[in-house]
């Protein structure tokens, strides 16, 4: 796990163009800090949509799980297949 990128939130203000470096080439968040606090997070827009995205897929995933635990129903992964390449 990297370390996390902690600065002052004036930063943001006085070196912008470095922060906006900083998240693009690392794909890392910066976290921004007002009077020693966790204020904001600073990240490029790529890394937000992929965070998104997971965030996505990781709540249908739960979805699915809850499904499954109540229904009960299983399905191996022939019939998925078979499933899908039937709609296609």
């Amino acid at each position: 796990m990297k370390p996390k990128l902690i600065r002052p939130v004036s930063d943001l203000r006085n070196n912008f163009s470095e922060i906006s470096r900083v998240v693009h080439e690392t794909q890392q968040p910066i976290i921004l800090t007002r009077q020693g606090y966790g204020d904001m997070v600073v990240l490029s827009m790529e890394a937000y949509e992929d965070m998104r995205y997971d965030s996505e897929v990781y709540l249908k995933l739960q979805e699915a799980e809850r499904e499954a635990l109540s229904s009960g129903a299983r399905y191996s992964s022939k019939d998925v297949l078979k499933a899908m390449k039937d709609v296609l």
